[in-house]
């Protein structure tokens, strides 16, 4: 139960605690209005604030909890041997003329960085990847807009959903927080993950980029299947359980 809050609280400070009451778990917009005593289009003004904050994540109804999402700057740097490894051998199956979607992630930033110079059309969600080839004058940049997630330094929400259903690419490079033994692809943001879905939809070719550690990690929502994927590139040796699946699957591998 929320704690009956005071009421006519200033926009500010009702924002910080409605943050508070979020933050100990998933909380219905309807249950926020009753408990602050505002109008449900107010909590939802102030939800959307705070969501553009990266404060907290909104779903359907209500809002989550984001303050365990780590920056980006953070993970980054985790295993970047390991993702400059797999970066590099993506933008090698990239060829000129082509356009090329790239997902959020910390190993998608690192296979844009090996594709300066190249004559090619590049989609994308995430600003980090924005600002790593914005200077290269051969590469034409597609940015399709949306609700910017500072956090991760992403664009989300129904702009975004809307304009990549209106384009096409030759090749995805997909980002993943994890993936279990049936080669599903999960991710641990769900504003994210229709996004995901949108480009996979609009890629001739999905190409996962994973570093090995990220099949023994986990999300909380399914992105896509193993049919969904048609190449895969990690960095070190997996699993004899993890290559049957493969194998079945009829996925393509690289090892980096």
């Amino acid at each position: 139960m929320i704690p009956q809050a005071p009421r006519h609280k200033l926009p500010a400070q009702r924002r910080q605690e409605i943050l508070r009451a979020v933050r100990s778990g998933s909380t219905h917009v309807s249950d926020l209005a009753l408990n602050f005593g505002v109008s449900e289009m107010t909590v939802r003004r102030d939800l959307r604030s705070l969501a553009r904050e990266g404060k907290l994540e909104r779903v359907r109804g209500g809002a989550v909890n984001a303050s365990t999402e780590r920056p980006f700057a953070e993970t980054a740097v985790e295993r970047f041997d390991a993702k400059n490894r797999v970066g590099a051998a993506a933008a090698r199956l990239v060829q000129d003329g082509q356009t090329v979607m790239i997902d959020i992630g910390t190993t998608t930033l690192q296979a844009a960085h090996r594709l300066h110079g190249r004559d090619i059309t590049v989609v994308t969600t995430s600003l980090a990847v924005y600002e790593e080839l914005v200077s290269d004058p051969t590469i034409e940049l597609v940015l399709p807009g949306g609700v910017v997630r500072r956090i991760y330094r992403s664009l989300v929400g129904v702009l975004a959903e809307d304009s990549l259903r209106q384009l096409k690419a030759d090749v995805l490079f997909l980002g993943t927080s994890g993936i279990d033994d049936e080669l599903a692809v999960w991710d641990t943001t769900m504003v994210e993950v229709p996004i995901k879905r949108a480009m996979i939809a609009a890629a001739d070719r999905v190409v996962l980029l994973a570093d090995a550690e990220k099949f023994s990690m986990q999300g909380i929502v399914r992105v896509c299947d193993a049919g969904a994927i048609d190449h895969i590139i990690t960095d070190d040796s997996l699993s004899p359980a993890v290559h049957a699946a493969i194998d079945e699957a009829g996925i393509e591998v690289t090892i980096a």
